[in-house]
């Protein structure tokens, strides 16, 4: 999923001329760096970084739209800029948009000047950022990760007793005969 080097280049060209905003690429293990080309001043381009303490210092988010990335930043209250590739990912992305709390762009449409004018649009545009503390209170209120783990964890250990309970009762149908 982030081996795409067209699409970080875009990243790239796209908050260059953005003076204020420091960025910070986190590009993974399937890109080398220095095959990257011309990094701006303003950006820092690591193969992983803290995720959530860039996120509580964040204004924006420019991601694929995944869904671990998406409830990380909407519980940190920070719109987004999604670049969907695969998956589900252009489903979260088009909830992120419909949900005001960012844009997004098909990958396939992609350019530097569309890139920029929706980092610009969602860092600009205040809605997006009130959306996005909205969704964060929705979320620390409802403690949504949580009861989603919880819900995880039960099914599994449904899964388990159910399981274990199934084969008992096989060895005990078999050991009668």
């Amino acid at each position: 999923m982030n081996g795409r080097y067209d699409v970080y280049r875009h990243i790239l060209e796209a908050v260059e001329p953005l003076e204020d905003v420091q960025v910070v690429l986190s590009v993974g293990k399937n890109i080398n760096p220095e095959n990257l080309g011309p990094i701006p001043s303003n950006t820092l381009v690591v193969r992983s970084a803290p995720q959530i303490e860039l996120l509580k210092r964040a204004a924006l988010c420019i991601t694929h739209a995944g869904l671990n990335t998406t409830l990380e930043s909407l519980a940190h209250g920070v719109p987004m800029v999604a670049i969907p590739i695969g998956y589900d990912q252009p489903g979260t992305a088009a909830r992120i948009a419909h949900h005001g709390t960012g844009e997004f762009i098909e990958v396939d449409e992609l350019t530097t000047d569309r890139l920029r004018v929706l980092i610009e649009k969602v860092l600009q545009d205040l809605s997006y950022r009130e959306r996005a503390d909205y969704f964060q209170k929705v979320i620390s209120k409802t403690r949504g990760l949580d009861v989603a783990a919880d819900i995880i964890e039960q099914a599994f250990q449904k899964y388990e007793t159910d399981n274990l309970a199934n084969k008992d009762s096989q060895l005990s149908h078999h050991g009668r005969w």
